[in-house]
């Protein structure tokens, strides 16, 4: 038996072999694990890739078609670069209609809209988050309930309200339906919830009244929830098409999708002034993303929708 140890007291053929054979399987079963981690980083990117195309050919047949001249819209074989290069499409848009005025009109009610859903929904949530009375779950549960309800339902409705208030053809009557948001409620309900109750209990030790804490502390620490809260109301408010249409009849008083929509329906099917109306109606919304994607990410990670 002593023959069989060798100086240093391993058994030749333990210490070795089988003592090497764990740590080849580990190292083997990290370079598979690592193997696996970059398949899934190619697959995730090429479906990133995928969906990026999906979104961006659309926009890049819109800005096509809308420097084409109009005989060659229609041409067949469809081809993506036109002979001739030309802005009618765009000079015939903006000389039609009244287009500063509805893009006046959208900024003015998107901006409305904006301010005023921010503004109440921090407002409710803020209650729902740091006060206690009776019923307040069931409630909260309520407005979130509104989210499943969709728009077009309230149509009625809502129209009738505003005939009652004599809103109709007015720009109160473009923005008070569209600042009801639940969603909005839930988002600053989510980030409200994650804020210390330390801070509320000193500032109150300190004389500030609910409505100082909410303005002075609350909403400057939920800025990324209001970047994203606001961004989204923002495009939703210059997108909403059905309401404004149906509330106005003003010419003046039309927004954007409106008033493009009538030049459209006014020329007829003229497929370069169409696609030239979409990029012009779609730019602000693609500069606002440009200069806010950075708050919009941060608002969505920090308010808890990721789960």
């Amino acid at each position: 038996m002593a023959s069989q140890v060798g100086p240093a007291g391993r058994i030749p053929g333990v210490g070795g072999v089988i003592g090497e054979r764990p740590a080849a399987a580990t190292a083997g079963a990290l370079e598979d694990q690592a193997g696996r981690g970059r398949r899934a980083e190619w697959l995730a990117l090429g479906v990133l890739a995928v969906l990026a195309a999906v979104w961006l050919v659309p926009l890049a047949w819109a800005v096509a078609t809308a420097l084409k001249p109009e005989a060659e819209t229609t041409a067949i074989p469809v081809e993506w670069v036109a002979s001739t290069i030309t802005l009618e499409g765009f000079r015939s848009t903006l000389g039609s209609g009244n287009l500063p005025r509805w893009f006046f009109n959208s900024l003015i009610t998107a901006s409305a809209v904006t301010a005023i859903t921010v503004l109440l929904s921090s407002l409710a949530a803020f209650g729902f988050s740091r006060t206690r009375f009776r019923g307040k779950n069931v409630l909260f549960w309520l407005i979130l309930a509104g989210i499943m309800v969709p728009g077009q339902i309230l149509i009625v409705p809502l129209f009738t309200e505003m005939q009652a208030f004599r809103l109709v053809d007015s720009y109160w009557g473009i923005i008070l339906p569209q600042v009801a948001s639940p969603v909005a409620v839930f988002i600053f309900k989510q980030f409200f919830d994650g804020i210390p109750r330390d801070l509320e209990e000193a500032a109150t030790l300190d004389g500030a009244s609910r409505l100082r804490v909410y303005w002075q502390i609350w909403m400057p620490l939920a800025r990324s929830a209001i970047a994203a809260v606001a961004i989204f109301t923002f495009v939703g408010a210059w997108n909403n098409f059905l309401w404004p249409f149906i509330v106005t009849t003003d010419p003046n008083l039309m927004t954007l999708p409106v008033g493009l929509s009538q030049v459209q329906t006014s020329y007829g099917i003229r497929y370069a002034q169409i696609m030239a109306s979409a990029v012009l109606a779609g730019l602000p919304l693609l500069v606002v993303f440009l200069f806010f994607q950075r708050q919009i990410v941060q608002g969505i990670a920090g308010t808890g929708i990721k789960g």
